[in-house]
């Protein structure tokens, strides 16, 4: 009998998901729970805020649900494919709110509040640490230190996940890592 013992444990991932492909509400669960942690914490590092990290995370496992019968196991492991919907729904994410900030611009009044000076100075602390250097980064850049270092993919497995080739995620990395040395060495 196979044991959890977290995402690299003695669980044999492909017949969990053969098992929630015929249907298998314990293994979907097991799939989940397996994967739940790293995903939302992609998400969270890919979106900026715990509200909306949750609603894709929350998307993404509908969207396992909704097409798990059509995954097919080629070179990249379920995961990468996990990870996949969920780089799918932060695109489109953020293609909605460019939109609503678009219309927000066109119809927000004039003289709009300036924020309280301790909303100034939290900001300021939080630009100070390594999280406001990091976020100084294109959200792609950010996506795949997030890949790479904090979920421990390859580049060949990143490049799937962000529908890049593995020349430009080797790029991504390097200028991200470049801007973080500069923002380190001349703040």
């Amino acid at each position: 009998m196979a044991r959890t013992t977290g995402y690299h444990g003695a669980i044999d991932e492909r017949q969990l998901v053969e098992r929630a492909q015929h249907g298998d509400r314990d293994a979907l669960e097991q799939l989940y729970l397996l994967h739940f942690d790293r995903i939302y914490s992609y998400l969270r590092v890919s979106v900026g805020n715990c509200h909306d990290a949750e609603d894709l995370t929350t998307q993404t496992f509908l969207r396992m649900l909704e097409s798990i019968g059509r995954f097919r196991w080629q070179s990249a492991p379920f995961s990468a494919w996990l990870f996949r919907i969920a780089h799918n729904l932060t695109v489109d994410h953020f293609r909605a709110r460019r939109w609503e900030l678009v219309e927000d611009e066109v119809h927000e009044p004039l003289g709009e509040e300036e924020s309280s000076a301790e909303e100034q100075a939290l900001d300021s602390m939080a630009q100070a640490g390594m999280l406001g250097l990091i976020e100084e980064l294109s959200a792609e850049q950010r996506q795949v230190l997030a890949l790479k270092f904090v979920f421990g993919f390859g580049n060949l497995e990143v490049a799937g996940i962000l529908g890049k080739t593995e020349g430009a995620v080797k790029s991504l990395q390097h200028r991200a890592l470049a801007s973080l040395e500069r923002q380190l060495v001349h703040p």
